[in-house]
């Protein structure tokens, strides 16, 4: 029972999903550390999260009280991420978030992380949801932490390159 992760899996958003692909703003490539496909909104957390006491699987919440992302939720997004901290428990935590759906769709991160890659792995392993795991340069990092996208990753094979897809979101103009 494998899977992707795909925030627009719905055959009805069909239209829409054509619609944000006909306002594509960049493609940009990193290293897939995990294979898989994942579409949706970015959750920037712009300093490092530690999940082992940080984030709370059950619910989906960034519960350390001094990040800065405190009570954001991650499920459903495409989290952005310089580097991870913390314990070694960490991969865990993410397994489990992963396994509720309370998880990231898809990890982009600046920095390579062996807690992020394992807990990326051990939810393929155990639970067939394939989460896609991206490392990009620090000139990608900074555009699409910057965008107000979309984010869509494709990384067909791990350990190979991956195409990161930031889909340009149209705001309504105010009167």
């Amino acid at each position: 029972m494998n899977r992707s992760a795909n925030a627009g899996d719905d055959p009805s958003d069909a239209t829409a999903i054509s619609q944000l692909s006909a306002q594509l703003s960049g493609v940009l490539t990193g290293e897939a550390l995990t294979s898989g496909y994942a579409r949706g909104p970015k959750a920037l957390l712009s300093e490092p999260l530690s999940f082992w006491g940080g984030y709370d699987s059950a619910q989906g919440t960034i519960v350390d009280k001094t990040h800065p992302c405190f009570g954001q939720r991650l499920g459903g997004t495409i989290m952005v991420m310089p580097r991870a901290k913390g314990s070694s428990s960490s991969s865990s935590v993410l397994a489990e978030a992963i396994r509720n759906g309370t998880g990231p769709l898809g990890i982009i991160l600046r920095e390579r992380d062996l807690i992020i890659a394992t807990g990326v792995i051990v939810a393929s392993e155990l639970y067939g949801i394939n989460i896609p795991l991206v490392v990009v340069a620090d000139a990608d990092f900074k555009s699409i932490s910057d965008a107000d996208a979309i984010i869509e990753i494709s990384c067909p094979n791990q350990l190979g390159t991956a195409r990161v897809t930031l889909i340009a979101v149209s705001r309504p103009a105010l009167a």
